[in-house]
């Protein structure tokens, strides 16, 4: 058994080499039986926003507060911004883009190199104060810091490969070469489900190819974006190359707005809902902006008859319970062929109630932490009696859990439908949802009518069947027997309304950079 106890401490420490800012010390007190308790203290929970290498407040002086989504306890509180903050940050960062782009491709290099070691150095801190902020288990949040941190290294060193081209001329009068640029002050807007990884994955990408970034996290993690600017900053990181402006779910809208709309901001990356991606776009159209939209997802996961069931099984707990299932790439529906289905849903529920465990994220043991607020508890269990009305059955959980009113029971429901809310809406928590079906055509058939084009997965035995369902399947990432698809080295986007452009792999850095046609004549 362990109790959590949080206090904020204002304090001014001098454990780096340059002057520091007033930070907030965040002490968390783990009391369990039988011991005296453990004490961390993290030096990395600011509370002010970065902008211009500075810690600053909002101009109107107002903060939101944070609180921990496991035990309701206060973290802190960040400024406030709202559009004119955030006007001053992108005047701020196009100033320090007229240097930066200009920087050679080695330098940025070793500034991104020093950042990943700094975080390296920092990862425990880093992944405790994202459970502590975000509730996912520690051990989960110690892969995304390592996650996190492959992208720092690999932008860094993808930076020195921004190659251009040399095209063979019509006439010998002229020469022709292709140019790659920085595009310019780039917008964006991250998630709370990965408040490190996603910062990373976007804004190295672009600082990588000599752009500068104002990024607004999300109001209920800005902690980890935050820590990640002190580091950056220890790495030598120049002011005015990475801003980040905190908000709450109020102001929100209107920092969006001014990222947006603001002609200065010559690209805008957001990972979100496709409501708002689309609301983005709308407002970034009439200055013709460049976007990339990671957005919703609604992933069938098809396991067909000649699959490893103990294989799809393990694929199915990686890809649906990751994150308690808060991922936009999770199993959304699960398609299981006729002959496999009863082998399949049994030997399912017994892993589950084998593996999962709900609790909060720093216990030790726990696998299925809080999801981020009560909002999101009411839609998951809104979605679960939907079902349940219309006809599916539970087999394991459908209720919330008594750890809280963020904990919601792992969930495993069969007799699915592909007309219930759990089969069309993404579901966004630790909810499996099983439906069967008969043939090959029948299910990709299911698992294409959709709006959304993230992520899919399917399991099979068959090479054929392999080959057919890998093109036929709608979605820009796919998973043949294999439950976890994201690396740093691969590129990461979907199709149809899930979004536009592509993160990470050598693709990443494509999306900051602007091709430049030159024509050289009296050769």
């Amino acid at each position: 058994m362990i109790s959590v106890s949080v206090r904020i401490l204002p304090v001014l420490t001098s454990s780096f080499s340059h002057a520091r800012s007033p930070v907030q010390l965040l002490l968390v007190q783990y009391k369990m039986a039988g011991d005296q308790g453990k004490r961390f203290a993290s030096s990395l929970l600011f509370d002010k926003a970065f902008v211009n290498g500075q810690w600053v407040s909002a101009k109107s002086g107002k903060t939101f507060e944070v609180t921990n989504p496991a035990t309701g306890e206060l973290l802190g509180t960040v400024p406030d911004m709202d559009g004119s903050d955030t006007r001053s940050a992108i005047e701020t960062a196009h100033k320090a883009f007229q240097t930066w782009r200009d920087v050679p491709a080695k330098e940025r290099c070793t500034v991104l190199r020093r950042w990943s070691d700094l975080c390296t150095q920092n990862k425990p801190e880093l992944a405790r104060l994202l459970t502590s902020e975000m509730g996912k288990p520690l051990k989960e949040a110690e892969g995304e810091v390592n996650y996190g941190i492959s992208f720092i290294e690999w932008f860094g060193e993808e930076a020195r490969r921004a190659y251009g081209d040399v095209i063979p001329s019509p006439t010998s009068s002229k020469r022709m070469l292709v140019l790659r640029q920085a595009i310019g002050v780039c917008g964006m807007i991250t998630p709370w489900n990965f408040p490190n990884a996603m910062i990373t994955r976007k804004a190295c990408a672009a600082i990588a190819a000599g752009c500068t970034v104002v990024l607004k996290p999300a109001e209920d993690t800005p902690y980890s974006a935050l820590a990640l600017c002190e580091l950056a900053k220890q790495a030598g990181l120049p002011e005015g190359v990475l801003n980040v402006v905190t908000a709450s779910r109020a102001n929100a809208p209107s920092v969006g707005k001014e990222l947006c709309e603001n002609p200065i901001v010559k690209k805008i990356s957001f990972t979100g809902s496709t409501n708002t991606g689309k609301t983005l776009l709308r407002q970034s159209a009439d200055t013709v902006k460049k976007a990339s939209m990671e957005l919703g997802g609604n992933a069938p996961f098809i396991v067909f008859d000649s699959a490893d069931v103990n294989a799809a099984v393990q694929g199915a707990m990686a890809s649906k319970f990751r994150c308690s299932g808060q991922t936009c790439v999770c199993a959304n529906r699960i398609l299981v062929q006729e002959g496999i289905y009863d082998r399949f849903v049994k030997r399912l529920a017994e892993v589950m109630n084998e593996e999962l465990k709900v609790g909060d994220g720093l216990e030790p043991g726990t696998t299925q932490g809080p999801l981020i607020n009560k909002a999101a508890v009411d839609k998951v269990d809104g979605l679960v009696q939907d079902a349940v009305k219309s006809g599916a059955k539970v087999v394991t959980g459908g209720k919330r859990h008594t750890k809280g009113s963020n904990f919601y029971h792992p969930t495993l429901l069969t007799d699915v439908t592909p007309k219930m809310r759990c089969s069309t809406e993404e579901i966004f928590g630790p909810v499996a949802a099983i439906m069967k079906f008969k043939t090959e055509e029948e299910a990709l058939a299911i698992a294409n009518a959709t709006q959304f084009g993230l992520a899919g997965y399917f399991y099979s035995g068959n090479i054929g069947q392999i080959w057919r369902v890998s093109e036929k399947l709608e979605y820009g990432l796919v998973g043949a027997n294999e439950g976890l698809i994201s690396a740093t080295e691969a590129p990461f986007g979907g199709v149809k309304e899930s979004g536009l452009g592509r993160e990470g792999g050598k693709y990443g850095l494509e999306e900051y950079m602007e091709i430049k046609y030159v024509c050289m004549g009296g050769i």
